[in-house]
């Protein structure tokens, strides 16, 4: 992992990451931008999104004012508004920036002023970092769309040109595979699949984001979600939700695992009632007896 973030820097290519959900993608783009300095700019993906919610869109209702008040102004001093005032309306100051639009920044097109955080970023100063999350929850269209952005960093508004990345920013795309991504997007990005972390990294990631939790109690709790991720569940557990499942057995007082405090906290660490009924018919005890061994020796 380690090396494909530094080849996704060195190459300026877009990382696309893939895995099953809860094993850190989205994490892996933010701490990218913790590390770096850079901006972080989010798009979280979903069915339908468009150009609006993910590139650019007017803003009508400022726009509606300034067309009042130059409607007024003319009433006041009985000259007709003259076609300067359509062209104020498609100006910069009205142009609302999403995501895509705001990670480009890029200079302004011939003949007008920069926009609004569309900067080139100051010398030293590090290029942001565009997270495009969950790509594979939106469609065909979408993803052919940010294909086209991503070649060469552009963005074209029809009322003022075209806006080019003076500093293109550094990508980072992650997908559930609910869908299978095309292949000219996986050709444009490095690929990496990110798997769950193993036992000895997970209990180091439990202690550092759950630092109230017993050393004990984490690596009992990391013991418990690998046997759990073996055990064909409808949903295997995260990351996230091994931080969870630890964070609230320590808020009811517990330091060790036991099939009572399992019982009562199934909800942190299982989102379908299947796989309750399928842990429980495996054996709450014989996870219980598991996770000690597994804790204990590592």
């Amino acid at each position: 992992m380690a090396t494909a973030v530094y080849l996704a820097i060195v190459l300026r290519r877009p990382l696309l990451l893939e895995g099953e959900a809860g094993v850190g993608k989205t994490e892996l783009g933010k701490t990218l931008a913790r590390w770096t300095g850079g901006r972080l700019i989010r798009l979280q993906c979903y069915e339908g999104i468009d150009v609006s919610q993910a590139v650019y869109e007017w803003d009508y209702s400022r726009q509606l004012l300034h067309l009042r008040a130059a409607e007024a102004r003319g009433s006041l001093s009985g000259e007709p508004m003259g076609p300067e005032v359509e062209d104020e309306l498609y100006s910069e100051r009205f142009l609302v920036r999403r995501p895509l639009l705001a990670a480009i920044g890029g200079e302004a097109p011939p003949g007008r002023e920069a926009p609004a955080g569309g900067e080139a970023p100051a010398g030293g100063e590090a290029p942001a970092v565009l997270l495009v999350d969950e790509v594979d929850r939106a469609d065909d269209e979408f993803e052919a769309f940010l294909l086209e952005i991503l070649s060469d960093y552009s963005v074209t508004v029809p009322e003022l040109g075209t806006f080019t990345a003076l500093e293109p920013p550094l990508v980072v795309i992650t997908s559930n595979r609910t869908r299978d991504v095309h292949d000219a997007l996986k050709r444009r990005c490095l690929y990496h699949w990110v798997e769950h972390p193993d036992f000895e990294r997970e209990v180091a990631i439990v202690e550092l984001r759950a630092p109230g939790v017993g050393a004990t109690l984490a690596r009992q709790v990391a013991a418990a979600v690998a046997e759990l991720r073996g055990l064909g569940m409808y949903k295997p557990p995260g990351v996230a939700e091994t931080i969870v499942w630890a964070e609230a057995l320590a808020a009811l007082g517990a330091s060790e695992l036991s099939q009572e405090a399992i019982e009562v906290t199934l909800g942190a660490v299982l989102k379908y009632r299947e796989d309750a009924d399928r842990l429980r018919a495996a054996g709450i005890d014989d996870l219980v007896r598991s996770a000690v061994l597994r804790g204990a020796l590592g």
